[in-house]
């Protein structure tokens, strides 16, 4: 048995690797009885302006923008996936230099592109065993579709809420048709990773699964 499973975390748009550690400090203590290690990245699109008028400083990032002007709207159908490749290589690099890893997790844009990875991961182009995608959702970029048309079989955990303003809930169950072995936690929140007790009972049980299996 390994020591621990290692799992790579693809942040959420507008976020980093710090900025979304911090944010997963409940969902790491909830689980701190298993043995994990947690690789974080940092998208390489950096936001040059918000909507909140930060220009100058910002500390965010995407995994890819759907307009020519650097900015993202995840529901919106579009011809542009600005960046996607330099995202793609940065994830490949990660899993040459710091891999293997036994999972993958990504939170909202990063389940987004995570969504593509399993698609990879079924053609063979990486390996890993399991992918949690919280408030996932199909990309509406046109050149992504082809990304759908595989059917992932290996073993992913779905985790949406009810009152998700952010990704609604639709657009997450709409992503599980692509999936055939899924295990699904529909919690009553929002665009965040629920860790009360009950959730926590979800993950470990999902999770427990691999530690066998190292």
């Amino acid at each position: 048995m390994a020591d621990s499973l290692k799992i790579l975390v693809l942040h959420g748009y507008r976020q980093n690797a710090q900025t979304c550690k911090e944010k997963l400090g409940a969902f790491r203590k909830g689980l701190k009885k298993l043995p994990f290690e947690f690789v974080y990245i940092t998208a390489p699109n950096k936001i040059p302006c918000n909507d909140r008028g930060v220009v100058e400083g910002s500390n965010e990032y995407g995994w890819w923008f759907s307009t020519e002007d650097d900015t993202y709207d995840p529901l919106t159908p579009t011809d542009v996936t600005k960046g996607f490749g330099e995202s793609l290589e940065v994830v490949k690099t990660t899993f040459n230099d710091k891999g293997p890893f036994d999972g993958v997790l990504g939170f909202s844009q990063g389940a987004c592109f995570l969504s593509i990875l399993c698609a990879l991961r079924e053609q063979g182009d990486l390996q890993f065993k399991f992918a949690i995608l919280v408030a996932g959702f199909k990309s509406r970029s046109t050149s992504h579709g082809v990304y759908y048309s595989t059917q992932v079989k290996f073993p992913t955990l779905h985790v949406f809420g009810d009152t998700d303003k952010v990704i609604p809930k639709e657009n997450s169950e709409a992503l599980l048709q692509h999936y055939s072995n899924t295990t699904i936690l529909n919690h009553p929140g929002g665009h965040f990773i629920p860790t009360q007790a009950p959730q926590r009972k979800v993950y470990t049980e999902f999770l427990q699964q691999f530690i066998a299996d190292t």
